[in-house]
């Protein structure tokens, strides 16, 4: 019985067409008395129910035609009206054709009858459907909104039909592509970028859905231009596994970068049925490699962190994978080298390193342990064990780095592109910040603003580079891939992003008014500017997003004897700067 009472498509447009049925009788029963001062003749009452079945057939063949039987009630709008008018106007226009050609048949027929019906009939039909929503809306207590879709997607009234808690009603559709404008999607018209604040007053739009990825430049003039036309309600399509969901537009949307170069097949033919270990796998940019290389068909995952809770909790995640549990750290060789032997890994994702740089200034010899030696050893282990690829994760703080974190991943770059690597291809790949890692300003930010600021932010001319976790994980397998060993890979992290100007941007995007942005100076090791290239010398692979740096040759007796001075050294910081000269340690106190 539930499924029976259950809406659907089919039953929607039985009942509609039920309806139009009836309205279509009782307009015409209407129309003849109302000619007649309700004293219809006898011989004009013959023809009504040959009339009536003309005029049914015409009426709702155009309505089926112009697809009003495929509309539901709460997105019945001004846009359904017009069709139906037109519905009309084409099945009287027909009718007319029909009883010039047969006059003598259909005779006598008071033609006044045609014009009174077709008014009675429209606004009957059309008052019926308004009624349903008007009835809807004031018992549900919910407004719907009239909502541009930008981005042409069909798909996205059979999202909002499906999500009865969403109170959009889609009016219109933007698109940039010349052969879709002025045409029909979803019996949504499509019209130009260029008719944005003409459409937004013309059609009264309230909220707005972007369903497509557009590039960050785009999706930032977009939104720019909705606040000035006081449109805060703005979604995008979130894209999950076997499904769409909509969401609030973040900053982390408005910063993010598509990589058009992305090569997923490459990817997949890179990790499929291997056996892949991933160090750090808890971790912001561990957990997103475990999720790709689960997505992309690894035979298996060996998922390796010292954190208990971290690796439960991307256990729990990839359950479905059975991914293989090891909590152990990096720095112990003696486990790790065990690790190694029992679950034969054939590709090594190195991802395990404190990178929080004011913490790590104040825990030096912690960082040097975990970040140095862990790599070390992980390194040592790959090539003792023929692991077929080892990928470093590095950043771009090791460019002429300014603090220690920075110096630690540099050294580690030096070890990976110097060591012997015997049957093991040895890859690094560079990349700035993503977003909302652990430790990044965007949590953080997003916390100020719960509590109404003030936003800190240390410097108001630092900037830095920012790419969404998912595409740069993407792209760190996607340079693997291609690597052949020795390479150190820079991703493209687009145009660098000022830090007070994101502050800006999320209070924007939070509604919140009067939060106070406060400039609490530069952190020890902190710089204004990241760099993500060393040499001008570097090369240009076959994809766009990713650079090949120029090689830095060390001697390995010489590089691995001073880590183990390093190691015990007391002055940490000046053993740094001599194996990296270019360490220009910023106190900034």
């Amino acid at each position: 019985m539930k499924d029976f009472l259950k809406p659907t498509q089919t039953k929607r447009t039985i009942f509609f067409i039920s309806s139009d049925i009836l309205i279509s009788f009782f307009s015409l029963f209407l129309a003849y008395n109302l000619r007649f001062n309700f004293v219809v003749p006898a011989d004009f009452m013959n023809n009504f129910l040959q009339t009536f079945v003309i005029l049914l057939v015409c009426k709702i063949s155009f309505l089926i035609y112009f697809n009003i039987y495929k509309t539901a009630w709460r997105f019945f709008s001004l846009y359904e009206i017009k069709k139906i008018l037109l519905a009309h106007l084409y099945a009287y226009l027909i009718f007319v054709v029909i009883f010039l050609i047969f006059r003598e048949e259909m005779s006598p027929f008071a033609r006044s009858i045609i014009i009174i019906d077709f008014m009675l009939s429209l606004v009957f039909i059309v008052f019926f459907r308004l009624l349903k929503r008007i009835l809807l809306e004031t018992g549900s207590g919910q407004k719907y909104k009239n909502t541009l879709i930008i981005g042409a997607d069909p798909y996205i009234r059979n999202l909002l039909q499906a999500k009865k808690d969403l109170n959009y009603s889609p009016v219109a559709m933007l698109d940039d592509k010349p052969e879709l404008i002025n045409t029909y999607i979803s019996n949504l018209k499509v019209y130009a970028f260029d008719d944005l604040k003409r459409v937004i007053k013309s059609r009264d739009i309230e909220a707005v859905i972007i369903s497509k990825n557009y590039e960050q430049k785009s999706l930032i003039e977009i939104f720019e231009t909705l606040n000035k036309l006081e449109i805060t309600d703005i979604k995008v399509i979130n894209n999950l596994q076997d499904n769409k969901e909509l969401k609030d537009i973040s900053v982390e949307d408005l910063l993010a970068r598509h990589p058009k170069d992305l090569d997923k097949e490459l990817i997949s033919n890179f990790i499929k049925d291997k056996i892949v270990l991933i160090t750090g796998a808890g971790g912001s940019i561990g957990s997103e490699i475990s999720r790709q290389c689960a997505k992309f068909g690894a035979k298996r995952l060996i998922l390796l962190d010292h954190s208990e809770f971290n690796l439960y909790t991307i256990a729990e995640e990839l359950n479905g994978y059975k991914p293989v549990l090891v909590m152990q750290s990096v720095i112990n060789k003696d486990f790790l080298d065990l690790t190694f032997d029992k679950y034969k890994p054939q590709i090594v994702i190195h991802a395990a390193a404190y990178k929080h740089v004011p913490l790590v200034e104040d825990n030096i010899p912690e960082a040097i342990l975990n970040n140095i030696i862990g790599t070390k050893n992980s390194i040592d282990c790959a090539v003792k064990h023929n692991v077929e690829k080892f990928v470093l994760i590095s950043t771009d703080k090791a460019v002429r780095p300014t603090n220690v974190m920075g110096t630690t991943k540099r050294i580690c770059e030096l070890y990976a592109q110097n060591v012997e690597p015997r049957n093991t291809e040895i890859v690094a790949v560079r990349f700035g910040n993503v977003l909302g890692s652990s430790g990044s300003v965007i949590p953080k930010f997003k916390m100020q603003i719960s509590q109404n600021g003030p936003i800190t932010v240390t410097h108001p001319d630092i900037t830095r580079y920012f790419m969404l976790i998912p595409e740069a994980c993407e792209l760190v397998l996607q340079a693997a891939s291609i690597g052949k060993g020795g390479e150190i890979f820079i991703l493209d992290m687009g145009e660098p992003i000022k830090i007070v100007d994101l502050a800006k941007k999320m209070i924007e995007l939070s509604g919140k008014e009067n939060i106070k942005i406060e400039f609490t100076g530069l952190r020890p090791g902190e710089k204004l500017y990241e760099e993500l290239l060393i040499s001008d010398s570097d090369m240009k692979t076959q994809y766009e997003s990713i650079t090949v740096a120029s090689k830095t040759y060390f001697d390995i007796d010489v590089l691995n004897k001073k880590i183990n001075e390093l190691v015990d050294d007391k002055d940490k910081v000046l053993k740094l700067k001599e194996i990296v000269p270019e360490f220009d340690h910023k106190i900034n106190n």
